[in-house]
């Protein structure tokens, strides 16, 4: 481990070079994020999971640097190219691009122009032009002038000379750098529709005429840029102003009006259109797609956040619908534990006998296995089953609720599926996801892909690897901060437990299902490969809900079991009494328990835990429903207001449903009656909303919503996790304008990227 990382990243992050040390040295054994922050706030000093996740990667970035910065020194020395001077401006570069530009001159490189001049020797005429100081320019020319080298007479000579400073000034670090960030802060996206492409390639017809500063466009619209030119149908360039980059090049390197420095501007004017401004132009791409990867990346974090700790039914007994019209019905009975009962096909929608029939089925169904609550899907025919479901006069007590199944079909033809269910098809396991989803959305949904899920924006486009980390991260964190039942959890949510990992949980898994449930943690370290440091950063997550310690449903680790023993001890009662009698933890003195390992963050975590044992963080479940009558597209009318749930949040807004099948959208300037510069500052995935219809598009299957005034701007039942709620406003409902459908086009052209 390189300690010259921690006060890099201490002072970047703005924390403390102890922290990011202790922080270091628990990746290092083997912590987790959710483990550190957690279990060992004493040694971060209480850094949260955001903070450890960027010393985290800042280190692998420092990490990647150096290795990068290993195999330069190494192929300088290979070469007998290394000085000390090169030597130690390697050494000290700082970042990718100042140590790349520090080797550009020495790179291998094949024959260049400037390669072919230096062979005929015109290498020392190209510096004396550098100096700036000749006044005969031909005369200085004459001198290299050798047929036998190739050099005809005084201006192929000049010609080459030019080729060489081209290059050179190209290469130059200091020009480089001054050049590089003007492309950065006045550069320009310039797209257009490629030739004969705009019909093929009309879905880009924002495009096709589009200019925007590098430096402001929003990370969704660059990658809409790229995506055309890949696909073909666009060309980018990205460039300044010409004369301004010129201009600043001049500046540095020319340094008089004479002969010599007319050679020197010449060489300049080509370096820049041949090898400067194509290679800068090359980099600042590279920069602003990682740019806009990064922003994109956050938003599907944040979103999947959302959806994956979305409010739990609970255990309940659930009835399942994955509705059909001509293929019916998939209907299955899943008990408590979301184990699998019973599978049927109803067909409330096949004429009014077959609904009969479906009636008394499905009643009946609901007395056999006691249903709690019954899930329908949203997809086709969901709104029409449900509308069914609710002629059915169940007891009131009894919650239907559309479900999202979004990724559920992809589930059902996984191998976690088939595993799971392997005499059964693809309909009854997609029955079973939605109504496991119900009950427990994050248990359900982290057996999917989170790109599957559908909560994305270009997840296609941008860096796999990064998405792949930052997803895994998120299900991770969501994962442990909830906790898991240790004798319920499927193999997939197990994997995401701190410490474990797939072939962990699949032990896990075949060590309960042979030996029955586990009665303690402690009964963990039973587990075939399961050794004390993975017990040690998994325990403390994982809970045993009728353990024969009470601390094991709890989030105490097991490691801190002795602290509340001498609690109880100390008050002369035992452990369960501290659970349950709040009077006994207010006699607690946490101060007395401070040992060397031990502080107060983590005696106030024990005292808050021993208060809400195995507390589920997450909202209280509360039922949702869209408006009667509202089915589809042709329901809907203008000046309508409904309430709805948001699906996805975007850059440029966020997708609603209210229950017709097709999402609507409520563009950026839509979603408040005050600026909005990012969606998230007003709406969530999962989020309930009341939304106004200002404008509906049959043919194109277009739904335009708007959030503004306070019908249409706050929220139905939840606000944002962790947002205040907001007073209602007392001012009056504005009458709202139907955007035009120019405006919604704009708007609505940027979701094909999500598919």
């Amino acid at each position: 481990m390189n300690e010259s990382y921690f006060a890099k990243i201490a002072h970047k992050m703005n924390l403390g070079t102890g922290q990011v040390k202790a922080a270091a040295t628990l990746f290092a054994e083997g912590g987790t994020i959710p483990f550190v922050a957690r279990y060992r706030k004493e040694a971060t000093g209480s850094l949260d999971e955001v903070a450890l996740t960027g010393i985290r990667d800042q280190l692998d970035q420092l990490a990647e640097l150096d290795k990068r910065r290993e195999a330069i020194l190494k192929s300088l020395e290979e070469r007998n190219l290394l000085t000390d001077a090169l030597k130690a401006e390697v050494v000290g570069a700082g970042t990718m691009s100042a140590l790349e530009d520090i080797y550009l001159p020495y790179r291998p490189k094949r024959r260049t122009r400037a390669t072919i001049a230096r062979e005929k020797g015109l290498e020392p005429l190209a510096l004396t032009l550098l100096e700036q100081k000749i006044t005969d320019v031909a005369a200085a020319a004459r001198a290299y002038v050798n047929p036998e080298k190739g050099v005809a007479d005084p201006e192929e000579a000049l010609q080459g000379a030019r080729d060489i400073i081209a290059e050179m000034v190209s290469e130059d670090p200091k020009v480089r750098g001054r050049v590089r960030d003007l492309f950065l802060s006045r550069g320009v996206c310039e797209s257009k529709v490629a030739k004969n492409k705009e019909e093929e390639g009309a879905k880009y017809r924002d495009y096709f005429d589009c200019c925007e500063s590098a430096s402001k466009a929003p990370s969704h619209r660059l990658l809409a840029m790229f995506r055309g030119e890949n696909e073909g149908f666009l060309s980018l360039r990205i460039a300044p102003p010409e004369e301004e980059a010129r201009a600043l090049i001049l500046d540095a390197r020319v340094t008089g009006a004479g002969p010599a420095s007319e050679q020197v501007s010449l060489a300049i004017e080509d370096g820049y259109k041949r090898l400067l401004g194509p290679s800068l132009e090359t980099e600042v791409r590279a920069e602003l797609k990682r740019r806009a990867d990064a922003e994109a990346i956050r938003v599907f974090a944040d979103n999947l956040r959302e959806l994956l700790l979305a409010a739990p039914l609970g255990r309940r007994n659930v009835l399942a619908l994955d509705p059909g019209f001509r293929t019916g019905c998939k209907l299955v009975c899943l008990d408590r534990q979301g184990k699998l009962l019973h599978n049927d096909v109803i067909y409330p929608h096949s004429g009014e006998g077959s609904g009969r029939e479906a009636a008394a089925k499905t009643k009946a169904l609901c007395a056999k296995f006691e249903v709690e609550a019954i899930a329908i899907g949203n997809g086709t025919a969901g709104r029409e089953t449900e509308a069914f479901v609710r002629t059915l006069e169940l007891p009131p007590a009894i919650p239907v609720v559309m479900v999202n199944e979004s990724g559920a079909s992809i589930y059902s033809a996984s191998d976690a599926a088939r595993e799971e269910f392997p005499d059964y098809d693809l309909t009854v396991r997609g029955a079973v996801s939605i109504g496991r989803r119900l009950m427990d959305p994050l248990a359900e949904l982290v057996k999917l892909d989170p790109k599957s899920i559908g909560v994305g924006q270009y997840q296609h486009d941008v860096d796999q690897p990064a998405l792949k980390r930052s997803l895994d991260d998120v299900v991770m964190s969501c994962v442990n901060g909830v906790g898991v039942d240790l004798n319920t959890a499927s193999k997939q949510l197990l994997m995401y437990v701190s410490g474990l990992g797939p072939q962990l949980a699949a032990n896990i898994v075949t060590f309960r299902n042979e030996n029955g449930p586990f009665d303690s943690r402690a009964k963990l370290k039973k587990v075939p490969r399961l050794g004390p440091k993975a017990f040690e950063q998994a325990a403390g997550f994982l809970r045993v809900p009728e353990g024969k310690n009470p601390l094991d449903a709890s989030a105490v680790h097991p490691e801190s079991y002795g602290i509340v023993d001498a609690m109880a001890k100390d008050l002369g009662c035992a452990v369960k009494d501290l659970l349950v009698k709040e009077p006994l933890r207010t006699q607690i003195r946490p101060d007395r328990y401070v040992t060397d390992t031990v502080g107060m963050p983590t005696l106030r975590d024990i005292i808050a835990e021993l208060a809400k044992p195995g507390r589920d963080p997450r909202e209280k479940f509360e039922v949702f429903s869209f408006a009667e009558g509202v089915t589809e597209m042709k329901d809907l009318v203008p000046g309508m207001t409904l309430p709805g749930i948001v699906t996805n949040v975007t850059a440029f807004g966020a997708f609603v449903d209210v229950g017709v099948h097709q999402d609507g959208l409520v563009h950026i300037s839509q979603l408040a009656d005050r600026f909005i510069k990012d969606p998230n500052e007003v709406v969530k995935v999962h989020q309930r909303v009341t939304v106004t219809v200002t404008e509906v598009d049959t043919a194109r299957k277009r739904i335009a919503l708007s959030m503004k005034g306070k019908a249409g701007g706050a929220p139905t039942q939840t606000k944002p996790r962790n947002e205040p709620q907001e007073k209602p406003q007392s001012q009056p409902q504005q009458s709202q304008k139907p955007q035009s459908l120019d405006i919604l086009k704009k708007a609505l052209a940027e979701r094909f990227k999500r598919n």
